[in-house]
């Protein structure tokens, strides 16, 4: 296919191009509490192919450079390649950008991925991640309603005009699941959940953790004031927060000046807490634009070590382009979980919809589940809205020694923040 698409590249006049080839089998699980109610399996071939072009500006010494993709399929005769592409050349004069060279060129062997979930067919692997799963599910008054869990394996071949021809394997686990308590009060609580690899245990943990929230959700009160708190973050909220470094340094933030970082500046400024060691990690050898990727250093005690991103960005900036990144790890954390919640703070566990804005720096969301602490007692409490900015806390994080995984989050489970406004639901 990939040469019936060259064919039908050059019968267009398209000299500039990128092909990549998807192949991707999966097993999909569908349950109603234990009971499975529906199995699927695909197995699913595409091709995205980028056409770039140039387009000569009077008074400018190198042309704008534009560039499309489309979806192609095998089953595309010759003639429906001919109009999909020579549309896809069409558009991309409309999207002219400033000139920017295409990635370098990489001829490489194929690497594949190793470990259990990228070897094992998707059945079985579905069917251990199924058996982590259920095992938490073991209680009366709290239980699974329904979950999902997909199981994929993919292939990736990258071939470009500019010379490129490399390949790689990859696979993932994902899904959600719902679970409910029914007494006092009736309430549900959802969760998903990625792994790039066969994480049974973290699995496991995770829905054990969510059983014995829900548990507490229902028996949760109202009686949270407003007020300024050191907040506890847990989770994919910790993720979250985070997260704001990795947007900050983008490449293509700066370069549209959202961000005025460099690199070897001083980003989280001046600290009592801990400084931040933060590392952007490769999930595949190569980006969807063919650049060989590896693990990349992002903070060093709080300094800004790198920016990163797509090329067209990273050329613009004249750094080296490094792809874009799915996933980043936090090396910070000394501090067992139980000492960090002690003394008086609130350990908020559940959003209705956690948000960091990459743009100003604030975070939060509504409260489902929350922990007062005080006096050596956690109090379960429900209502009110967490409203803090990243700028005003990050020279007081303190992190927790466990960590938490996730197919893009490798680091502390949790993060101690100091003086986060809340509005409470208690008055």
């Amino acid at each position: 296919m990939i040469e019936r698409i060259k064919s039908a590249l050059g019968r267009c006049g398209v000299t500039m191009w990128r092909i990549h080839e998807h192949v991707e089998e999966t097993a999909e699980l569908f349950f109603v509490k234990k009971q499975l109610d529906t199995r699927r399996s695909k197995d699913v071939r595409k091709y995205e192919v980028t056409v770039f072009r140039d387009v000569e500006r009077a008074g400018e010494e190198k042309p704008a450079r534009g560039f499309t993709s489309v979806q192609l399929t095998a089953s595309m005769d010759d003639s429906r390649l001919d109009q999909e592409l020579k549309d896809a050349y069409y558009a991309a004069q409309f999207a002219a950008n400033p000139y920017f060279d295409l990635p370098d060129p990489v001829q490489a062997p194929p690497v594949h991925k190793t470990g259990e979930l990228a070897e094992a067919p998707p059945d079985q692997s579905a069917g251990k991640m199924t058996a982590a799963l259920f095992a938490p599910d073991v209680h009366q008054d709290a239980f699974l309603n329904s979950a999902e869990l997909f199981v994929s394996r993919s292939s990736h071949r990258i071939v470009s005009s500019e010379g490129t021809d490399v390949s790689y394997t990859d696979a993932k686990v994902c899904g959600e699941f719902v679970v409910q308590c029914r007494e006092p009060e009736d309430v549900e609580m959802h969760s998903t959940f990625e792994y790039d690899g066969l994480e049974t245990a973290a699995l496991s943990a995770k829905v054990s953790e969510a059983l014995a929230f829900v548990r507490d959700r229902a028996h949760a009160q109202k009686v949270l004031k407003s007020g300024k708190y050191d907040l506890v973050l847990s989770g994919n909220a910790v993720a979250s927060v985070l997260s704001y470094y990795v947007s900050r340094s983008a490449a293509s933030m700066v370069y549209a000046r959202y961000s005025t970082w460099r690199q070897e500046d001083d980003v989280q400024g001046g600290t009592q807490g801990e400084r931040l060691d933060l590392a952007l990690r490769a999930t595949a050898p190569y980006s969807a634009e063919g650049i060989p990727m590896a693990d990349l250093p992002l903070l060093e005690g709080g300094t800004l070590k790198a920016l990163h991103g797509p090329n067209r960005f990273c050329r613009y900036l004249d750094v080296k382009p490094t792809g874009s990144y799915e996933k980043f790890s936090c090396a910070n954390g000394t501090v067992p979980f139980e000492e960090l919640k002690q003394g008086p703070c609130l350990w908020a566990v559940t959003f209705s919809d956690f948000q960091m804005d990459e743009m100003s720096g604030h975070f939060g969301g509504e409260i489902r589940l929350a922990y007062l602490i005080e006096d050596g007692k956690a109090i379960p409490v429900t209502g009110g809205s967490v409203n803090g900015s990243i700028l005003d806390v990050q020279k007081d994080f303190t992190f927790s020694a466990e960590r938490y995984l996730t197919a893009r989050y490798d680091g502390p489970y949790a993060v101690r923040l100091k003086g986060v406004p809340v509005a409470g639901a208690g008055e």
